[in-house]
C-alpha cells in the first residue's frame, strides 16, 4: 500500500514502489524512481532522474537529485542513485552528477548522512558509510565502504577516502586518506590508525598489529617513502589487508596521499 499525502506533488511518470509514504509538501519530479517501502517525512524534493532504494528514509527538507552546482553544466540528463536502507537526515542535498564526470552521484546502502550535509556532483559513497552534521564535499569525492566522516569537516574535490578510515571532526581534508586510516587537524593530516574501526569491522588482535606495524614502517620511520612502502610490500604484501593499503598507495588521485602532521599520533579510537 502506497501513502501519499493530499499536498504531496508527485509527477506523471515518477515511479513509485510498494508500501512507499510521502509526507505532506513533498514534490516528486517526472523521472524519479522510489523503491519499496521508501519513507519520505515530509517537505522532501526528489528532482531529475533521481532512483531511491527500497527501505531508505528522507527527513524534511532534503532535496535530492537538483542540478549540480558547476558552471558547466546545461541541463544534462544526468542522476543521482541512492542505495537500500538508507538515512538521509534534515536539509541534506544530494546534486546529481556531469558529464564531465561520468554522469551519477552515488550514496550506497546502509548509510547514514545527518543534517546539513552536502553531497556535490559526481560523488561516490560506499556503503555503511556514515557522514555526521555539516560535512561538505566538493565534487568527484569518493568515499569507500564503512568510512565514518566527523562533522563540520569539508572535503576538497576529487579527494578519496579508503574503507573504514575515519576523519575527525572540523577536519580539512585535501588529500587521500588510505584505507583504515584516521585524519584530523584543521588541514587534516594522517594522524595515526582508526584501530576502533577496524575492532568493529570484527579484525582481530593478530590483523590489528600487523596493520599497525605497516602503518609505522611506512608512515613513521624516516628515509624514502618509496623503499618503505617497498618494504612493507616485501614483508607483508601476501595479506589482504595490507594487499588493500598498499594498491590505495600505489594509485594516488589528483590530490596526492595525505601525510603524517606534526602532532600526529600512532593510533587513533575512530
Amino acid at each position: 500500500m502506497t501513502g501519499i499525502h493530499p499536498t504531496a506533488i508527485v509527477a506523471p511518470g515518477a515511479r513509485i514502489g510498494a508500501g512507499v509514504e510521502i509526507g505532506p509538501w513533498s514534490t516528486i519530479g517526472p523521472d524519479a524512481e522510489l523503491g519499496d517501502g521508501v519513507k519520505l517525512i515530509s517537505h522532501v524534493v526528489v528532482d531529475g532522474h533521481s532512483r531511491i532504494g527500497a527501505g531508505s528514509t528522507l527527513y524534511p527538507f532534503c532535496t535530492i537529485g537538483l542540478a549540480p552546482q558547476d558552471l558547466k553544466y546545461k541541463g544534462d540528463p544526468t542522476r543521482v542513485e541512492i542505495g537500500e536502507r538508507t538515512l538521509i537526515r534534515e536539509h541534506v542535498t544530494i546534486h546529481r552528477g556531469t558529464v564531465q564526470g561520468g554522469g551519477v552521484t552515488r550514496v550506497g546502502n546502509d548509510c547514514m548522512i545527518m543534517a546539513v550535509v552536502h553531497v556535490a556532483h559526481d560523488c561516490t559513497i560506499g556503503n555503511n558509510v556514515v557522514i555526521a552534521n555539516n560535512v561538505v564535499m566538493g565534487g568527484h569525492v569518493r568515499i569507500d565502504d564503512y568510512a565514518v566522516i566527523g562533522g563540520g569537516s569539508a572535503l576538497h574535490q576529487f579527494v578519496h577516502i579508503g574503507r573504514a578510515a575515519m576523519v575527525g571532526g572540523v577536519t580539512g581534508i585535501g588529500g587521500d586518506l588510505v584505507p583504515f586510516g584516521m585524519a584530523i587537524g584543521n588541514r587534516g593530516w594522517l594522524a595515526g590508525l582508526n584501530v576502533i574501526g577496524l575492532r568493529r569491522r570484527g579484525y582481530n588482535r593478530e590483523q590489528i598489529m600487523m596493520v599497525r606495524s605497516a602503518f609505522k614502517e611506512m608512515f613513521w620511520t624516516g628515509g624514502i617513502f618509496a623503499e618503505r612502502v617497498a618494504a612493507v610490500r616485501a614483508r607483508l604484501g601476501h595479506d589482504p589487508l595490507i594487499a588493500e593499503i598498499l594498491t590505495f598507495v600505489d594509485n594516488p588521485g589528483k590530490r596526492g596521499l595525505l601525510t603524517v602532521g606534526a602532532q600526529e599520533t600512532e593510533d587513533a579510537d575512530g
